[in-house]
This record gives C-alpha cells, structure tokens and sequence, in this order.
C-alpha cells in the first residue's frame, strides 16, 4: 500500500485508507479503529501523496521526510507525537536538519510523527513513489 491511498480528512483524528468512491465522495477506513466512514466530496481531504514540508531550500514530499525517519529507526517506530515541543523539535532536526522552522511549526512536526508511528503500525512502510517502480525497469 502506498501513500496515493492514505487520507488525513480535516476535524477527523488520524488517517484513512482510500476505499471505494461513491455518488456524493468516498468511503474511507480508519487506520485507527478500522471503522468505515463516508467522507463528503466537500469535506477537506489531502492525500499523504500530495503534503510537503518546507526545508530551507526546497518542499520535500512527506514521502521522503517518511522515510527518512524509517532509516533512522530501522523500521521501527519514532518517538511518541505526545512528547514536549522541544523533545519533538530536537528528534524532527535530527531527522531533516534543513526543515524551516518558520514555516513547519511544532504542530506539523507532531503530525508527521504521529502518522508516521500510524502507519508503521499498520505495517505500512512502502514510502517510495508508486511511478518510481515503472520507470525504472523502462530504463534498464
């Protein structure tokens, strides 16, 4: 499973997998609970696939901040979202030296790690691009 079908729905806690679409928006499955939910096409939606976060020279896809917390836990998961600003702040400079700390505030920091320990949970590790895989064996 790769990050073009995982979901954060606005005013909703945690992420969601991408089910069916349906007349009205889609249904979509809690990572958390394994609940289905009916999500409204007018509801605020954003696919993991398409967040970025600011570095001091470019926008570096979630993907790519994803798995660089991966390599430095080895695959396991990060630190807990629920620790203090400083802790979070210190363990996210660690993870991306260059992020711009005036524009990703402690609170995006909090939601990386929260839905990167998410999705490690559920075995959800795959952050690489679902093109990358096509591209390559057109080159060889």
């Amino acid at each position: 499973m790769s990050l073009e079908k995982i979901l954060s729905i606005s005013g909703k806690p945690g992420l969601y997998q991408l089910e069916n679409q349906t007349r009205s928006g889609f249904l979509a499955k809690s990572l958390i609970d394994g609940k289905k939910i009916s999500v409204s096409a007018r509801q605020n939606v954003s696919l993991l696939s398409e967040i970025a976060i600011y570095t001091l020279t470019e926008e570096l896809p979630l993907r790519e901040v994803f798995t660089k917390i991966f390599d430095k836990e080895n695959g396991g998961e990060a630190i807990s979202h629920k620790s203090s600003k400083d802790e979070l702040e210190e363990y996210f400079f660690e993870v991306l030296p260059d992020y711009d700390e005036d524009r990703v505030y402690p609170s995006d920091i909090k939601k990386v790690v929260q839905w990167y320990n998410l999705l490690t949970k559920n075995g959800i590790t795959d952050f690489s691009e679902a093109e990358s895989e096509e591209n390559t064996n057109e080159e060889e």
